[in-house]
């Protein structure tokens, strides 16, 4: 059996992204004859036409697009072996990363990381990014470096992630609120008015199933879109919030916290980033970095 010609995945590769034969054959230097034959040792190789016409396009079969993400990979892990070990100088360093988290990664961790990065490399900027979502997109276009958070359904396959620390719930009240006072029970949580955290504008989320399988029900007074602004309304009323306790560490500074009186999931937060990235110094350093802040008592 005769093996495959590997050079043909970067030609797979460059024209599944192109979609076009004339600009697949420009960015490989090759003239428009010369990638056609190509095109047609994919379609005999793969038993498949990969690229049919549509008006004056190409468009891509079901097993093109299939093949896509694989291919990519392919690719990239390629050249990632092929590529010559860099002799990273930290000191010389000049580039701009962007770190993508939820509310509270930047208040908590952001100082050390920054310290951190000063001292090692200074010149090197983060650039902090909100994160609304889990979607992959960024991380797969490369408008966004790193990202932290908890791995979703939304999260694209062919994520890299690696585990951060583990977040729970707690309960946060004002100073000298009655809760501060006196054993916390399931009734008591459930019986003060509270702040719902919802960026989706759902009205039940895992805190309500929790106390919906006691039989209870807590009371929404108001929602927020975020832990820090359920910490702000909190802090100047008798609300109770429910927040994060790592990613709001210093955001809850002088209030009151407890431990819920129920039981409820831990959050297992991870650093993600896009294979492409893998084996780049720079951003390998970088991860090393985050993870080592992260790791760190507060």
């Amino acid at each position: 059996m005769s093996r495959p010609d590997l050079n043909l995945l970067v030609t797979l590769d460059v024209l599944l992204a192109e979609g076009s034969v004339a600009r697949a054959a420009q960015k490989l230097r090759l003239s428009p004859s010369a990638m056609s034959r190509a095109l047609a040792r994919l379609r005999e190789t793969t038993g498949d036409p990969l690229l049919v016409r549509a008006g004056r396009g190409l468009v891509p079969t079901p097993r093109a697009v299939e093949l896509r993400e694989r291919v990519r990979h392919l690719v990239e892990d390629g050249e990632a072996v092929l590529r010559p070990t860099e002799q990273l100088d930290l000191r010389k360093l000049e580039r701009t990363f962007t770190l993508r988290s939820r509310e509270g990664f930047v208040e908590t961790f952001g100082p050390a990381l920054l310290a951190r990065i000063a001292r090692e490399a200074p010149g090197v900027r983060l650039y902090f990014l909100p994160k609304p979502d889990k979607d992959s997109t960024p991380l797969r276009e490369g408008t966004v470096d790193l990202e932290t958070g908890v791995i979703g359904d939304t999260t694209g396959p062919e994520v890299r992630a690696q585990a951060l620390f583990r977040d729970r719930f707690i309960g946060v009240v004002r100073a000298g609120h009655p809760l501060s006072k006196g054993k916390m029970t399931t009734a008591r949580y459930a019986s003060g008015q509270h702040i719902a955290v919802s960026r989706r504008r759902l009205n039940k989320g895992p805190i309500d199933e929790a106390l919906q399988r006691l039989r209870l029900e807590r009371p929404i007074a108001t929602f927020v879109g975020s832990f820090p602004a359920a910490l702000v309304l909190a802090r100047a009323s008798d609300l109770i919030a429910t927040v994060p306790e790592r990613h709001t560490v210093y955001l809850r500074d002088s209030m009151y916290d407890f431990a819920l009186p129920f039981d409820l999931p831990e959050l297992d937060i991870s650093l993600l980033w896009h294979p492409r990235l893998d084996a780049d110094p720079a951003h390998r350093w970088l991860r090393g970095c985050v993870r080592e802040v992260c790791a760190e008592p507060r």
